[in-house]
């Protein structure tokens, strides 16, 4: 059997640029992961298969770059989602947008320490703790003995917590469809592709509290990614 050896080149190439996007091994490294890969690759491209659309920007022709617009998008669209997320608690008795999504994570995934929560949440410590210590006086939560481990406490949410939770959950879902905005069901399925690989790679590096002073430095030395020149 005669095989074209310029296909095997661009196979090679093609798993080296896997190798190279997988990094943060969002992909599991086999042949169902390459396959996975060069699916979510496709769905970049038009129809055609060929050109990579392009975007356009303001300030793109004075020299913005792709990695600042970024940057930009998303503190935008957080704070689109924290005016949403005032809504739908307006007249209730959170405080915050982080109550209730502390109270979310506890009833979706079980009790679990109060490090484990705030970590899940992405948050700094004194800020999680005062969180937690707030829905521990609405009584919406608890401090209880781990049933593992009899020496390690955990918060878990109570049925009062729940009932808070049910209360609002028609606003708050209300507001995460808002939030989706107009992106259609293919749209929001690569969007969470990309949101969840952006996530993947920034939180193993969150979560060892690297000196601010170093992050930067740190992360452009140890970690692989596409470093532009600025």
């Amino acid at each position: 059997m005669n095989i074209d050896t310029s296909i095997l080149k661009d196979t090679f190439l093609l798993l080296e640029q896997f190798h190279t996007d997988n990094s943060t091994g969002q992909y599991t490294s086999d042949i169902e992961g390459f396959k996975n890969w060069i699916a979510a690759l496709k769905s970049t491209e038009n129809k055609a298969g060929i050109h990579i659309i392009e975007a356009e920007w303001e300030g793109k022709s004075e020299g913005r770059t792709a990695e600042s617009v970024i940057s930009t998008l998303l503190v935008h669209l957080n704070r689109y989602a924290k005016a949403y997320s005032r809504s739908a608690i307006a007249g209730s008795g959170f405080a915050t947008q982080e109550d209730f999504i502390f109270l979310i994570n506890l009833k979706a995934f079980g009790a679990m320490t109060k490090m484990e929560l705030i970590k899940k949440n992405v948050h700094e410590k004194p800020a999680g703790i005062l969180i937690i210590n707030r829905l521990i006086k609405q009584g919406w939560a608890e401090q209880t003995d781990s049933e593992t481990d009899r020496r390690t406490k955990v918060i878990r949410i109570t049925e009062q917590g729940k009932e808070a939770l049910e209360n609002q959950m028609q606003k708050i879902r209300k507001a995460t469809h808002i939030v989706a905005g107009n992106l259609n069901q293919k749209e929001k399925l690569e969007l969470i592709r990309l949101l969840d690989k952006l996530d993947k790679f920034h939180n193993p590096i969150y979560n060892q509290n690297i000196d601010p002073a170093n992050l930067i430095d740190t992360v452009y030395r140890e970690y692989p990614f596409e470093k532009n020149t600025i």
